[in-house]
């Protein structure tokens, strides 16, 4: 691996905590900066500090896993250590990276963590990207992104918005902004990411895109503005 990965570790098994940290420190390439049994301090030390990937335990007291990912404003790769087969199917809806049954062994730990690292790098990759596929309505379909407008949240579904379609995709809003190149896509709200590169004007606490007002959220009013290009 040629790049040091920051990496946090949470879960509420000091055994297996101690296990994972002791993986970590024999894996080149990684470095970690945190090792948490309590979920709420985990996630109060992830509002502050960016992490690349986060080994987390999904059944804790308190809040579970699945709570915390639900608090993160950026995703990292998220490697899920869990004591029960069951909990698999529902962690990918979570768009986790890999997901390991305890008790686990380095084989398979080395293995999660290089599909995390291959997923950082295609993330660089994507940045160039222009075009993405997404199934919708039964099929494949290519979306240009020079033509995407917006994003919006819509339950369980996510509706892409060009000035002539509209793609309603089954996905997380945290999914699909993985896929998208974060030079161009900014998330302004719970319910929106949008192409800053269609921004026709900023008015009060509103982006204006195609005529459309898409409302900021407080929370992400400071990283939107930040990024524009403003005089």
């Amino acid at each position: 691996m040629s790049e040091l990965l920051d990496c946090l570790i949470l879960d509420d098994e000091e055994m297996s905590r101690n296990l994972v940290k002791q993986f970590v420190e024999k894996t080149e390439g990684l470095n970690l900066i945190g090792v948490y049994g309590d979920p709420i301090e985990a996630a109060n030390a992830l509002k502050k500090t960016r992490v690349d990937i986060l080994f987390l335990d999904i059944e804790m007291p308190n809040m579970t896993g699945y709570d915390l990912i639900k608090t993160l404003e950026e995703q990292p790769q998220i490697i899920m250590i869990t004591a029960k087969k069951e909990h698999a199917a529902e962690a990918f809806d979570y768009n986790v990276t890999d997901y390991l049954v305890k008790p686990i062994n380095y084989t398979r730990f080395f293995q999660a963590v290089g599909r995390a690292f291959e997923n950082i790098e295609n993330k660089k990759d994507r940045k160039g990207a222009n075009e993405i596929y997404v199934r919708t309505e039964s099929k494949i379909v290519k979306v240009n992104l020079d033509e995407l407008l917006y994003v919006e949240a819509l339950a369980d579904y996510i509706m892409l918005f060009t000035a002539e379609n509209k793609y309603i995709v089954h996905s997380t809003m945290k999914g699909f902004q993985s896929k998208l190149p974060s030079n161009r896509f900014v998330r302004i709200h719970r319910s929106y990411i949008v192409n800053k590169d269609k921004v026709a004007s900023i008015e009060n606490l509103f982006v204006v895109i195609n005529n459309k007002y898409i409302p900021i959220g407080a929370s992400y009013k400071d990283d939107f503005m930040s990024r524009i290009n403003m005089l």
